[in-house]
Formats: C-alpha cells, structure tokens, sequence
C-alpha cells in the first residue's frame, strides 16, 4: 500500500510486512490496523523483508525534505508492536519527525541501528 503525497513537507513512513512483520509470527497486534494509523499522518510503503526479522515490527520513518535539509536521515524503530507504540510514531511525525522534531524518548527505546548491507559477490557498492 502506498499512499500518495506530493507535499514535500510530509515524513514518509515504510513498514516490513513480509516474512515476519506484519505476520502471525507476532501475535496479539493488529498489523492491518496499525498500518491503517500511520497512514493517516504519512504517506506509507508497505515493503518487503528488511533482513532485521528479529525485531519484528519494523518500521523506518523517512524525513521530508525539510527534515532531510536540516541533517534529518531515516530513523529505525523495532518492536512496533502496540497501538501505543504507533501513536508515539504518529505524534513524532505530527511534530515533523527526522531532522525536524527531537525524537521522543519513549521511541528511544524502538531505537536501533539496521546491519549494513553488502554488496553481492563479484559486485561493487554503486555498481549496477
């Protein structure tokens, strides 16, 4: 699912919805639901596997591109797996999110680091 923006000035929101994400691997959340809320305040990506199953739900929240501007890069959150946690990301989003707004501490604790990926055998970084 993606919803459409054209307003520069709007966070982008991307959720793993594959193996694990969004699956019955994580019990006791409703993934369509969730996704429904943070659709509401940003236009949203349903992606396939990010390669981090093990912290299922994986969302990423993109900065706009005043965010972006102001040194705002993509913020990593793990373990969404509660309305709460989906309305802390929604009101981070409301206040600007990436580069724009201080994120809260409550999402501090979503916080992590993805692996950095490799390039294939035999391929260069930037080689297509």
């Amino acid at each position: 699912m993606l919803v459409p923006s054209t307003d520069p000035a709007t966070c982008r929101i991307t959720v793993c919805r594959d193996c694990c994400c969004g699956s019955a691997k994580v019990p006791g959340i409703d993934h369509t639901e969730l996704t429904t809320r943070l659709a509401r305040w940003s236009p949203v990506t349903v992606s396939r596997c990010l390669g981090v199953c093990e912290q299922a739900n994986v969302v990423v929240v993109h900065p706009s591109a005043p965010g972006r501007a102001a040194g705002g890069r993509p913020v990593w959150l793990a373990l969404v797996n509660s309305a709460d946690a989906a309305g802390d990301i929604c009101d981070w989003v409301r206040l600007g999110g990436p580069g724009t707004a201080a994120l809260p501490a409550v999402l501090g604790l979503h916080l992590f680091t993805p692996p950095r990926r490799t390039p294939a055998p035999g391929r260069r970084r930037g080689a297509r």
